[in-house]
């Protein structure tokens, strides 16, 4: 497996990170073990997480992905050296509000490593601007928490070009660890929130860049064609969105491809992300094998230039 180093970090990921939203959610815990056994077995690496996973579901509380990973780590199955963990923090639990004080920080930092059976976390990430806490106290926190062995290297999720380099400015003038890892939303069919900008300051910065959504809530699976296909689906909220003239083509366009490649448009949606400049590697999901199998094969996919500007145009 081909390792990409991610940013600055140190830290070097294959070409798709397991995202760990659905344990505990759409994935039990025998799933989820079964799951992470077959991604690690084909050489992948990395985990994405956060606190709040799954808190939206009735009943949980968040954590409960969390508390999967620390309980499939126990197992001894890969050893906690062979897998990056990305966690995040920020996010409500219960707090009423987005938070990246340094005093909740140093609060939710002990409790995903409770929950996760670990001494470090390998990447800590904050979830969502908070508008009310200056970047120097969020950046000192992790200064604080990395200088302490806790965590290993710090990013960022869901800031836009303004805001990341805001951050970037705080961290130089303070002489604070700087955000090296930036989480966007980026798929074929949503390029606008990485595109531009953002991605433009991310090849400049050297920043390490894990992109969430890749399958856009399962929609370039291509198993969602019309409103009734999306019925009784989980993310059916987003799924229906996406169902419109773009996304029509985008699928259209994925069917030519995997005509031509003999792939699933689950594999060539994740395989463009990973070819797209500025991307170290693109975050899927899976609840299934046979899902698992389609992000496999996604890391070793090479689309042609035709192909990727066919789907370029089609998504544009």
């Amino acid at each position: 497996m081909h390792l990409r180093p991610l940013g600055r970090t140190g830290l070097s990921i294959a070409p798709v990170v397991f995202g760990g939203n659905v344990f505990g959610w759409t994935a039990d815990e025998n799933t989820s073990f079964a799951l992470l056994d077959r991604f690690f077995e084909a050489g992948f690496n990395t985990i994405d997480t956060a606190d709040v996973y799954s808190r939206w579901a009735p009943g949980h509380q968040g954590g409960e992905s969390e508390t999967i990973i620390g309980r499939w780590l126990k197992r001894g199955s890969v050893a906690r050296d062979k897998a990056i963990i990305v966690t995040k923090v920020g996010s409500d639990m219960g707090q009423g509000k987005v938070d990246l004080s340094a005093k909740w920080i140093e609060k939710a930092v002990e409790a995903s490593l409770t929950r996760l059976g670990t001494d470090y976390i390998d990447l800590y990430l904050s979830h969502w601007p908070d508008a009310e806490t200056p970047y120097e106290e969020t950046l000192a926190a992790f200064d604080r928490l990395k200088q302490a062995g806790k965590i290993r290297a710090i990013g960022c999720s869901n800031l836009d070009a303004g805001q990341l380099r805001a951050a970037l400015d705080a961290a130089a003038t303070a002489g604070l660890p700087r955000y090296d890892v930036l989480q966007p939303e980026y798929n074929l069919y949503t390029r606008d929130k990485f595109e531009g900008p953002l991605a433009d300051l991310c090849i400049a910065e050297e920043i390490g860049v894990i992109s969430y959504y890749a399958l856009a809530a399962g929609f370039l699976t291509g198993k969602y064609r019309k409103a009734q296909d999306t019925e009784g689906v989980a993310r059916s909220y987003r799924v229906g969105s996406y169902l419109d003239e773009k996304g029509h083509r985008v699928l259209a366009a994925l069917d030519a491809v995997a005509a031509e490649t003999g792939a699933s448009l689950a594999t060539i949606a994740i395989a463009w992300v990973a070819a797209r400049p500025g991307i170290t590697a693109p975050i899927a999901s899976a609840t299934s094998l046979s899902q698992l199998d389609a992000m496999i094969a996604a890391g070793s996919l090479r689309l042609t230039e035709a192909q990727l500007q066919r789907l370029n145009e089609a998504g544009a």
